[in-house]
């Protein structure tokens, strides 16, 4: 369902709190969509699932696949009651909470607790800057890189003001060291070229220094950037041939190759 097609205007959320309106019900959630669609990424890709996707986020990525959740971030307020109804009524096993930044949100943690209980399949997708002891089956931690960063050649905003705050962000070894040591994880990152190699191979050094857990190359997963089919179509070839080259794997976008860059996909 369109939970945006009445939305309220959310702020830039470096704390997210300050934005909760005064009849917010307890235990809600800023949802910007909850649909169910396939799984588009990853080592789930095609399975039939629910998304919910909350609104709002630490980060601002230039090619953000999900704009109304970070740069102009619009909402409704659900509770989790609500929210666990609507995915009960999806009917699927697979639930996948994304964003935005999820784990910026508290409730996100109660809504996690409460499809656990439910024996649903839980996919969490995170920038990874945030830790969290939530149930999870899935953690899909994609990394930033440099070229996210919304410097102010390649900035949505225009007004240049996020490229600081983005690159300071956009990285916590500690955090993604947690996560990968607590959960199943995937490292799912964004590629828009071969430039962007040595800093994946770099993050990976780095992270496999700190985490007490594996990060076989099996983990790792190459996407191609791209927002629309016109966009994969100018990265696709190329990022599949650095998987080859790298060792690691490929990950289709396939809600783009089949629905373009419509909403509720």
């Amino acid at each position: 369902m369109p939970v945006s097609s009445d939305p309220e205007p959310g702020d830039e959320y470096a704390e997210p709190s300050a934005s909760t309106p005064e009849d917010t019900p307890a235990n809600a959630l800023p949802v910007n969509e909850l649909f169910d669609s396939l799984q588009g990424e990853g080592r789930l890709a095609g399975v039939p699932s629910t998304f919910v996707r909350t609104s709002g986020c630490n980060l601002r990525c230039w090619f953000c696949d999900s704009y109304h959740t970070s740069w102009e971030p619009t909402h409704a307020w659900l509770s989790i009651e609500d929210v666990h109804a609507a995915v009960a009524d999806y009917g699927h096993d697979h639930v996948v909470v994304t964003g935005g930044e999820p784990l910026m949100h508290e409730e996100t943690t109660t809504l996690l607790e409460r499809l656990a209980d439910a024996g649903y399949h839980t996919t969490v997708e995170t920038n990874g800057t945030i830790d969290t002891e939530a149930p999870i089956d899935l953690v899909s931690i994609s990394p930033k890189l440099a070229s996210s960063t919304p410097t102010p050649d390649r900035d949505p905003s225009g007004d240049g003001e996020w490229a600081d705050r983005h690159e300071q962000r956009r990285l916590d070894m500690d955090a993604l060291a947690r996560l990968t040591e607590r959960y199943d994880f995937q490292l799912k990152f964004v590629v828009t070229g071969p430039d962007d190699m040595p800093e994946i191979e770099d993050l990976l050094s780095d992270l496999r220094g700190v985490t007490a857990a594996t990060v076989p190359d099996e983990r790792v997963l190459l996407m191609p950037e791209g927002q629309t089919r016109e966009g994969l179509a100018g990265t696709r070839e190329t990022v599949a041939e650095l998987a080859v080259e790298y060792g690691y794997r490929y990950t289709p976008r396939l809600h783009v190759d089949l629905w373009n860059d419509a909403p509720e996909t």
